[in-house]
Formats: structure tokens, C-alpha cells, sequence
């Protein structure tokens, strides 16, 4: 490379280094840099290593929007989730995310913490910005917000739920079959006399309703339900359950809408001498880590999380490339994890 030195941040704007520095310290036209950078195979492997010193030298960072402006393409997936604290959703995450950079993209995270409005806020930037696809969680239901993903023509993955008329894309399961498949394992367990502690989610509140209507059909009696609202600690499991034995001390089983609620259940049996699961079984949802390892292992509800978010990355890649995908609605299911709680 010729001896050119590294080019004064003089010009207008922000001052940063830009792909025609990068270029004349190179020795080539702007172009070739493109290309270096996007098609490497386009360029000899003499230039691609000018380039790459040019690059090194000057700290450059490419600017991916306006490559993206060029093409059509931004390469970049936004994902829209409820909470990444103790959350079931990070085993998705974590799995859209590997996939999507092993293929050269990068994943954007929004944060609802399950308030609709801010989802809303947080849709109208990620549209805004054009990505080649979004990852959603839930159904998104008709309203605004649905209006503008379908106009928008971004590639779509509603997720964690199921109905036959997603927006454009779906890998989730069924709440209420989860619902009645938890009541039905406890009722041939031998309980007879059920509470739910749960959250305010509406994904949650279909469970609930499930799970009591099969316990209401067999003559039963009526399901106590203690609703936590947003508060998704082990504080408030613990809350719940010392409401819960004094209102209905018969209670023989709990069904939780969370693993970290049925962890502060647990926590308060214990603290009051109540043996589980032989007086009291409960349940979890979610089979976060580390709850088949605590004393005594949580039954709970297990989710592919993993599978959901990278079958959602091969389907919002394989869209952006203008490509079909063959099976665009997918059931994986659920399982029951039968341990020591229940």
C-alpha cells in the first residue's frame, strides 16, 4: 500500500470516517471497497487486503443502513418481546440471535414489559426503520398495530401462541390445550381441590380458563385463582400462597403461571411446614434453568423455546430473500415435566 496518511476528520456532520477515506488511503475507487466489503470474491485478494489494511488503520465501521438502502435489504431482524428478566423468552433470543448472525444479521430487541402501549411505541419505530423481518410474541390482535405490520409488508413471525390467521408467519402452541393438559395430569394425580396463581397476561389468563372449565366439567370444586397483576416475583408466589391457605385451606395443588412464582410457592411451604408435594403439589410453567435442580424439582410445562426462535430465524431470512416458506404456521407443542413438586 502506498504510504498515504490516515485522512483528517475536517468535513461536515458527525466527522467519522467514511468509505471514500477508506478508498483513498486504499488506492482504489470507492466501489472497489463496496465490493470488498459485500462481494470479496468481485475483488482480488491484493485489493481485498488493501482494503481490510485501510480499514484497520482508519477504525472505519461500514454504514449498514445505506448499504441496505441500495439493495432493499437492511439485514437486520427486530424482535419484540415482553421481558428478559428470569424470563421463558431467552431461550428463544438466544437461539433467533446465534442463527441470525452465524448468517451475517443482527437482531434489534424492544422490550415491552407486557404493556401494550409501549409494544405499540416500540412497532412504530421498529417499522419505521425498515427491517428485513420481525419477531413477535403473542398474537398481535386487530387494532392499529396490526394494520400497520400487515401495510408495512415486512416479513412477520407472531410467536408463543397459535390461531389460524396469524398476520403472515406463526411457531407457537396453544394456551388452552396447555391449560386442560396441566388440570387433567393433576386430577389423575388424585387432587381435588385446585388454585391458580397467575399473572395478568392475557396468554396466561387463557390457560386459566382452560384449566378451570375441565376442572368445573368433572363437578369439582371451584378453582381459587390469585392474580400477582405485573408483579412476577418470588416475593409475590410467596404472597399468593399465604392468601391462598387462608381463604381455602383444602387446597391440595397450585398451578403457577411462571416458574419463579411456583418457586416463591414453594418457598412459602416450606416455610410453613407444608410438605410438597404430599400435601401440596405445584406447577410451574415454563422449565426455565435450574428448576429441575432445586429441592424439591418443579413440575412444570416445558416450551421448545430454543426450536421457536430458530425455525422463526430460517423463515424471516428465507422471506427477506424473496424466497417462500413451505410450512408458514407451526404446532410444536408442549410437554409436561413430571418431577418432584407434583
Amino acid at each position: 500500500m502506498t504510504d498515504k496518511s490516515i485522512p483528517k476528520r475536517s468535513r461536515r456532520g458527525s466527522g467519522a470516517i467514511t468509505l471514500k477515506d477508506v478508498a483513498r488511503l486504499a488506492g482504489v475507487a470507492p466501489i472497489t471497497v463496496s465490493r470488498a466489503l459485500n462481494s470479496p470474491a468481485q475483488v482480488s485478494k491484493e485489493v481485498h487486503s488493501r482494503v481490510q489494511e485501510a480499514i484497520e488503520r482508519t477504525a472505519y465501521v461500514p454504514n449498514r443502513m445505506a448499504g441496505g438502502l441500495a439493495s432493499s435489504r437492511s439485514r437486520l431482524i427486530a424482535a419484540i418481546v415482553p421481558s428478559m428478566v428470569f424470563s421463558v423468552f431467552n431461550e428463544t433470543i438466544e437461539a433467533l440471535n446465534g442463527a441470525l448472525f452465524d448468517a451475517g444479521y443482527q437482531l434489534m430487541l424492544g422490550l415491552t414489559g407486557y404493556s401494550e402501549e409501549r409494544e405499540a411505541l416500540l412497532l412504530d419505530s421498529v417499522i419505521g426503520r425498515r427491517p428485513d423481518g420481525i419477531f413477535i410474541t403473542g398474537i398481535m390482535p386487530p387494532g392499529r398495530s396490526r394494520s400497520r405490520l400487515i401495510a408495512a409488508g415486512i416479513p412477520i413471525v407472531e410467536s408463543w401462541d397459535l390461531t389460524p390467521t396469524p398476520i403472515d408467519m406463526l411457531i407457537g402452541f396453544s394456551h388452552q390445550e396447555i391449560g386442560r393438559s396441566v388440570a387433567q395430569f393433576l386430577i389423575n394425580k388424585g387432587k381435588r381441590s385446585f388454585a391458580i396463581v397467575t399473572a395478568g397476561d392475557e396468554r396466561a389468563q387463557r390457560r386459566n380458563t382452560a384449566f378451570i372449565d375441565t376442572v368445573r366439567a368433572l363437578g369439582l370444586d371451584e378453582v381459587a385463582v390469585h392474580n400477582v397483576g405485573d408483579i412476577r416475583t418470588l416475593r409475590a408466589g410467596r404472597a399468593a400462597l399465604a392468601a391462598l391457605i387462608t381463604s381455602q385451606p383444602s387446597i391440595d395443588a397450585i398451578f403457577c403461571s411462571s416458574d419463579l412464582l411456583a418457586l416463591g410457592v414453594i418457598t412459602e411451604a416450606r416455610e410453613r411446614k407444608i410438605k410438597v408435594p404430599a400435601q401440596l403439589s405445584v406447577m410451574g410453567f415454563g422449565d426455565v434453568p435450574f428448576v429441575g435442580d432445586m429441592i424439591p424439582a418443579l413440575t412444570t410445562v416445558h416450551i421448545n423455546g430454543g426450536k421457536i426462535g430458530r425455525l422463526a430465524a430460517l423463515h424471516l431470512m428465507a422471506r427477506s430473500q424473496g424466497n417462500a416458506v413451505q410450512q408458514p404456521i407451526v404446532n410444536l407443542g408442549f410437554s409436561i415435566v413430571e418431577r418432584e413438586s407434583a
